[in-house]
């Protein structure tokens, strides 16, 4: 048996990928019903990519009225840029859940 190949030194990652960068990526959010939490939502997703809009941010609340989905739409550039994304997503207090 040999060693699988391994891809050359300088290959760029965005062709190892599933994903065609640049695009528009929706990413759904989920927290509590908060004052702020749509605008923290906002910010956090224009540090990540600067031509964010908020008014393109679709809201649902939740039945019971105690939470708040959230699809954030940003335009992927990278992987790193949607990892490091779902880090700070994940990361923030207001935060329950990111798919």
């Amino acid at each position: 048996m040999s060693a699988p190949p391994t891809p050359p030194t300088g290959s760029d990652p965005r062709k190892d990928s599933l994903i065609e960068y640049p695009c528009r990526f929706p990413i759904q959010v989920m927290g509590a019903m908060a004052d702020g939490f749509a605008d923290a939502l906002a910010e956090v997703a224009r540090r990540f990519d600067p031509g964010f809009d908020p008014a393109t941010m679709e809201l649902r609340p939740s039945k019971g009225g105690n939470y708040l989905g959230v699809t954030i739409t940003v335009t992927a550039t990278s992987r790193e840029q949607l990892d490091n994304l779902y880090r700070a997503l994940t990361g923030h207090p207001m935060v329950k859940i990111v798919l």
